[in-house]
Protein backbone atom coordinates (compact mmCIF):
# COMPACT_ATOMS: atom_id res chain seq x y z
CA UNK A 1 0.00 0.00 0.00
CA UNK A 2 3.04 2.34 0.72
CA UNK A 3 4.68 2.06 -2.45
CA UNK A 4 0.93 2.51 -4.27
CA UNK A 5 0.98 5.66 -1.95
CA UNK A 6 4.23 6.82 -3.61
CA UNK A 7 3.49 6.61 -7.07
CA UNK A 8 0.12 8.80 -6.45
CA UNK A 9 0.63 12.83 -6.71
CA UNK A 10 1.42 14.66 -3.59
CA UNK A 11 -1.74 16.39 -1.77
CA UNK A 12 -1.22 19.81 -3.25
CA UNK A 13 -1.06 18.38 -6.76
CA UNK A 14 -4.31 16.74 -6.03
CA UNK A 15 -5.63 19.62 -4.89
CA UNK A 16 -4.98 21.26 -8.44
CA UNK A 17 -6.15 18.54 -10.46
CA UNK A 18 -9.58 19.12 -8.50
CA UNK A 19 -9.30 22.54 -8.69
CA UNK A 20 -8.86 22.23 -12.81
CA UNK A 21 -11.93 19.40 -13.06
CA UNK A 22 -14.01 22.01 -11.35
CA UNK A 23 -13.19 24.77 -13.55
CA UNK A 24 -13.91 22.50 -16.13
CA UNK A 25 -17.11 21.51 -15.12
CA UNK A 26 -17.83 25.06 -15.08
CA UNK A 27 -17.17 25.57 -18.75
CA UNK A 28 -18.59 22.34 -19.95
CA UNK A 29 -21.73 23.64 -18.11
CA UNK A 30 -21.72 26.69 -20.48
CA UNK A 31 -20.79 25.18 -23.60
CA UNK A 32 -23.89 23.31 -23.04
CA UNK A 33 -25.82 26.45 -22.43
CA UNK A 34 -24.18 27.63 -25.61
CA UNK A 35 -25.55 24.55 -27.52
CA UNK A 36 -28.91 24.52 -25.75
CA UNK A 37 -28.16 20.74 -25.29
CA UNK A 38 -30.08 20.26 -22.03
CA UNK A 39 -28.44 17.14 -21.32
CA UNK A 40 -24.98 18.63 -21.02
CA UNK A 41 -26.24 21.41 -18.64
CA UNK A 42 -28.16 18.85 -16.05
CA UNK A 43 -25.24 16.51 -16.21
CA UNK A 44 -22.62 19.08 -15.68
CA UNK A 45 -24.63 20.82 -13.05
CA UNK A 46 -25.04 17.89 -11.34
CA UNK A 47 -21.59 17.03 -11.39
CA UNK A 48 -20.68 20.44 -10.11
CA UNK A 49 -23.38 20.05 -7.15
CA UNK A 50 -21.39 17.09 -6.48
CA UNK A 51 -18.31 18.44 -6.19
CA UNK A 52 -19.42 21.08 -3.28
CA UNK A 53 -20.22 17.56 -1.19
CA UNK A 54 -16.71 17.49 0.12
CA UNK A 55 -16.44 20.92 1.74
CA UNK A 56 -20.11 20.25 2.88
CA UNK A 57 -19.33 17.23 4.76
CA UNK A 58 -16.26 18.52 6.02
CA UNK A 59 -17.68 21.54 7.34
CA UNK A 60 -21.01 20.35 8.88
CA UNK A 61 -20.89 17.30 9.17
CA UNK A 62 -17.15 17.31 10.64
CA UNK A 63 -16.08 14.22 8.44
CA UNK A 64 -12.47 14.60 7.36
CA UNK A 65 -12.08 14.53 2.85
CA UNK A 66 -8.53 14.24 2.40
CA UNK A 67 -7.43 15.32 -0.95
CA UNK A 68 -7.62 11.77 -2.36
CA UNK A 69 -11.67 11.09 -1.82
CA UNK A 70 -12.08 14.83 -2.94
CA UNK A 71 -10.05 13.72 -6.26
CA UNK A 72 -11.76 10.32 -6.62
CA UNK A 73 -15.19 11.93 -6.38
CA UNK A 74 -14.41 14.79 -8.83
CA UNK A 75 -12.94 12.35 -11.20
CA UNK A 76 -15.84 10.55 -11.21
CA UNK A 77 -18.50 13.17 -12.36
CA UNK A 78 -16.10 15.04 -13.89
CA UNK A 79 -14.78 11.63 -16.58
CA UNK A 80 -19.09 11.23 -16.74
CA UNK A 81 -19.37 14.98 -17.21
CA UNK A 82 -17.17 15.04 -19.82
CA UNK A 83 -18.69 11.95 -21.93
CA UNK A 84 -21.77 13.74 -22.62
CA UNK A 85 -19.69 16.77 -23.90
CA UNK A 86 -17.50 14.83 -26.40
CA UNK A 87 -13.86 16.40 -27.46
CA UNK A 88 -14.03 19.77 -29.51
CA UNK A 89 -15.34 19.82 -32.96
CA UNK A 90 -16.66 16.08 -33.08
CA UNK A 91 -20.28 15.80 -33.51
CA UNK A 92 -21.00 12.63 -31.35
CA UNK A 93 -20.12 12.43 -27.22
CA UNK A 94 -17.71 10.44 -25.79
CA UNK A 95 -20.00 7.51 -24.78
CA UNK A 96 -20.75 7.02 -28.22
CA UNK A 97 -17.48 7.45 -29.85
CA UNK A 98 -15.27 5.31 -27.22
CA UNK A 99 -16.32 1.52 -26.38
CA UNK A 100 -14.54 1.51 -23.03
CA UNK A 101 -15.81 5.32 -21.88
CA UNK A 102 -19.79 4.09 -20.68
CA UNK A 103 -17.79 0.80 -18.51
CA UNK A 104 -15.37 3.44 -16.72
CA UNK A 105 -17.74 5.56 -15.65
CA UNK A 106 -19.82 3.22 -14.27
CA UNK A 107 -16.98 1.49 -12.44
CA UNK A 108 -16.11 4.90 -11.19
CA UNK A 109 -19.54 5.82 -9.71
CA UNK A 110 -19.94 2.31 -8.24
CA UNK A 111 -17.21 3.03 -6.63
CA UNK A 112 -18.21 5.94 -4.70
CA UNK A 113 -21.86 4.15 -4.05
CA UNK A 114 -19.48 1.36 -2.70
CA UNK A 115 -17.10 3.98 -0.72
CA UNK A 116 -20.36 5.49 1.21
CA UNK A 117 -21.94 2.21 2.19
CA UNK A 118 -18.48 0.68 2.79
CA UNK A 119 -17.71 3.56 5.31
CA UNK A 120 -21.73 3.43 6.90
CA UNK A 121 -21.50 -0.31 7.59
CA UNK A 122 -17.94 -0.02 9.43
CA UNK A 123 -19.30 2.71 11.35
CA UNK A 124 -22.13 0.68 12.37
CA UNK A 125 -20.07 -2.19 13.26
CA UNK A 126 -17.59 -0.30 15.24
CA UNK A 127 -20.09 1.93 17.42
CA UNK A 128 -22.73 -0.91 18.31
CA UNK A 129 -21.49 -3.48 20.55
CA UNK A 130 -24.65 -5.88 19.51
CA UNK A 131 -23.82 -5.31 15.76
CA UNK A 132 -20.83 -7.74 14.44
CA UNK A 133 -20.34 -7.49 10.90
CA UNK A 134 -17.36 -10.52 9.81
CA UNK A 135 -15.19 -9.25 6.70
CA UNK A 136 -16.76 -11.59 4.61
CA UNK A 137 -20.07 -10.28 4.86
CA UNK A 138 -19.09 -6.26 4.37
CA UNK A 139 -17.83 -7.61 1.04
CA UNK A 140 -21.20 -9.52 0.51
CA UNK A 141 -22.87 -6.62 1.54
CA UNK A 142 -20.79 -4.10 -0.49
CA UNK A 143 -21.43 -6.11 -3.57
CA UNK A 144 -25.39 -6.32 -3.39
CA UNK A 145 -25.44 -2.25 -2.51
CA UNK A 146 -23.85 -1.76 -5.41
CA UNK A 147 -25.83 -3.86 -7.51
CA UNK A 148 -29.31 -2.64 -6.26
CA UNK A 149 -28.09 0.74 -6.70
CA UNK A 150 -27.09 -0.53 -10.42
CA UNK A 151 -30.87 -1.55 -11.08
CA UNK A 152 -32.46 1.73 -9.85
CA UNK A 153 -30.24 3.97 -12.05
CA UNK A 154 -31.04 1.44 -15.02
CA UNK A 155 -34.45 1.98 -13.88
CA UNK A 156 -34.20 5.79 -13.98
CA UNK A 157 -32.68 6.03 -17.33
CA UNK A 158 -35.08 3.61 -19.02
CA UNK A 159 -38.08 6.35 -17.36
CA UNK A 160 -36.22 8.90 -18.38
CA UNK A 161 -35.82 7.63 -21.95
CA UNK A 162 -38.96 6.86 -22.55
CA UNK A 163 -40.52 10.02 -21.21
CA UNK A 164 -38.30 12.24 -23.40
CA UNK A 165 -39.47 9.42 -26.44
CA UNK A 166 -43.27 10.57 -24.97
CA UNK A 167 -42.31 14.31 -25.16
CA UNK A 168 -40.52 14.36 -28.60
CA UNK A 169 -37.41 15.66 -26.39
CA UNK A 170 -34.22 14.72 -26.39
CA UNK A 171 -33.07 12.14 -23.47
CA UNK A 172 -30.71 13.65 -20.79
CA UNK A 173 -29.71 9.99 -20.05
CA UNK A 174 -29.75 6.95 -22.67
CA UNK A 175 -29.58 3.22 -22.50
CA UNK A 176 -28.09 1.37 -25.23
CA UNK A 177 -29.70 -2.36 -24.99
CA UNK A 178 -29.63 -4.94 -22.93
CA UNK A 179 -26.53 -6.24 -23.60
CA UNK A 180 -24.56 -2.44 -22.64
CA UNK A 181 -27.32 -2.87 -19.14
CA UNK A 182 -25.66 -6.21 -18.33
CA UNK A 183 -22.32 -4.86 -19.00
CA UNK A 184 -22.80 -1.95 -16.89
CA UNK A 185 -23.89 -4.10 -13.80
CA UNK A 186 -20.25 -5.85 -14.45
CA UNK A 187 -18.56 -2.99 -14.41
CA UNK A 188 -20.72 -1.62 -11.22
CA UNK A 189 -19.42 -5.01 -9.89
CA UNK A 190 -15.76 -4.39 -10.61
CA UNK A 191 -16.07 -0.78 -8.94
CA UNK A 192 -17.76 -2.55 -5.76
CA UNK A 193 -14.91 -4.83 -4.87
CA UNK A 194 -12.09 -2.30 -5.66
CA UNK A 195 -14.08 -0.69 -2.60
CA UNK A 196 -14.63 -3.71 -0.98
CA UNK A 197 -11.42 -5.65 -1.10
CA UNK A 198 -9.24 -2.33 -0.53
CA UNK A 199 -11.42 0.33 0.84
CA UNK A 200 -10.67 0.15 4.55
CA UNK A 201 -6.89 2.03 3.27
CA UNK A 202 -8.50 4.87 2.08
CA UNK A 203 -12.01 5.33 4.15
CA UNK A 204 -10.58 4.79 7.74
CA UNK A 205 -10.96 8.05 8.33
CA UNK A 206 -14.86 8.60 6.89
CA UNK A 207 -15.70 5.72 8.90
CA UNK A 208 -14.21 6.75 12.04
CA UNK A 209 -15.84 10.07 12.09
CA UNK A 210 -19.51 8.76 11.03
CA UNK A 211 -18.92 6.21 13.96
CA UNK A 212 -17.85 9.32 16.51
CA UNK A 213 -20.80 10.91 15.39
CA UNK A 214 -23.22 8.00 16.47
CA UNK A 215 -21.52 7.70 19.61
CA UNK A 216 -21.84 11.54 20.49
CA UNK A 217 -25.74 11.11 19.73
CA UNK A 218 -25.90 8.65 22.52
CA UNK A 219 -24.45 10.15 24.82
Amino acid sequence: MRNISGLLPSQEQQRRLTYFMEIGLIGMLFVGIERGNGGIVLNTAVALAVTQLPPLLERDYEIPMDPRLTLWITTAVFLHAFGTVGLPGATKTLYSQVWWWDHMTHALSASLVAGAGYATVRALHEHADGIHFPQRFVAVFILLFVLAFGVLWEILEFAIALSAQALGIRAVLTQYGLADTMLDFVFNSIGGLIVALWGGAYLADVTGAIRDRLDAQDD
